[in-house]
C-alpha cells in the first residue's frame, strides 16, 4: 500500500511539474510572438490613420498575430487580396500597407451594410461577399453564420461539394465542434481568434510600458 501511495504522489508531482513547464513554455512563446507583432505597432498605426481606421490598430495587430505571429515577409497574409495569388509580397512594409488597406475596405463596406466589426474581421478571411451574406442574415457575425457560409457557399464554390472536413485544433474549434474546419472553406473561427489575439497583443504591450 505504501508503494502505491508513493507512486501516486510521485505521478501527481510529475504531472504538476509537466503542466507548469508547459504553461511556462506557452507563456514565453506568446510573449515572443506578441513582441514580434508589437514592433510593428507604430507603422500599423500610421497607415491605419491614413486609411481612417486608426481606432482599430489593436484589431489589425490581432489580425497580424493570427496570420503570421509577426514572422516572415507577408505579415498580414495580404498577397491574395492585393495580387490575387500567394507569394507576391516582397517586403514586410508592403504586406502591412496592403493588409491595412484591405481591413479598411472590409470595415467600411461592413459599416455601409449595417454590419458589426466582427463581420469586417471575418470578411478579412472570407472575402467581401461575406458582408452581404451577413447583411441578409441579421447583420451580426457569429460562428454559426460563419460556419453556414463556409459549408454552403465558400467551400462548395472552391470545389468541396461533399462537405469534407479536416482537423483544426484550436480552443475555439475544440469547444464548438471538436476541432474541425471545412476544406477550402476558410476559417469560421477567424473573428473569434483575432479577438482573442488582439487582447493578448494589447495586454503584453501594456505591461511592458
Amino acid at each position: 500500500m505504501k508503494f502505491f501511495r508513493k507512486l501516486f504522489k510521485y505521478t501527481i508531482r510529475t504531472l504538476l511539474l509537466l503542466i507548469i513547464i508547459a504553461v511556462g513554455f506557452v507563456g514565453y512563446r506568446t510573449y515572443q510572438f506578441t513582441n514580434n507583432v508589437n514592433q510593428y505597432r507604430q507603422e500599423v498605426e500610421t497607415i491605419a490613420q491614413e486609411m481612417g481606421v486608426d481606432d482599430f490598430t489593436d484589431t489589425i495587430l490581432g489580425i497580424m498575430y493570427t496570420e503570421s505571429k509577426g514572422i516572415g515577409t507577408d505579415l498580414m497574409q495580404s498577397s491574395e487580396s492585393a495580387y490575387g495569388s500567394r507569394g507576391q509580397i516582397t517586403s514586410q512594409q508592403e504586406s502591412i500597407q496592403y493588409g491595412v488597406e484591405h481591413f479598411a475596405e472590409v470595415y467600411q463596406l461592413s459599416q455601409q451594410a449595417g454590419c458589426d466589426l466582427s463581420t469586417a474581421v471575418q470578411a478579412y478571411n472570407y472575402g467581401f461577399q461575406y458582408i452581404d451574406y451577413v447583411k441578409n442574415n441579421g447583420g451580426k457575425n457569429s460562428v454559426e453564420l460563419a460556419e453556414a457560409y463556409s459549408r454552403d457557399v465558400l467551400s462548395p464554390g472552391l470545389g468541396n461539394s461533399t462537405q469534407n472536413q479536416y482537423r483544426y485544433v484550436k480552443l475555439q474549434s475544440l469547444l464548438y465542434n471538436g476541432g474541425y474546419l471545412y476544406s477550402d472553406g476558410g476559417n469560421m473561427f477567424y473573428a473569434d481568434i483575432v479577438n482573442m489575439n488582439e487582447r493578448l497583443v494589447d495586454w503584453f504591450y501594456n505591461i511592458q510600458k
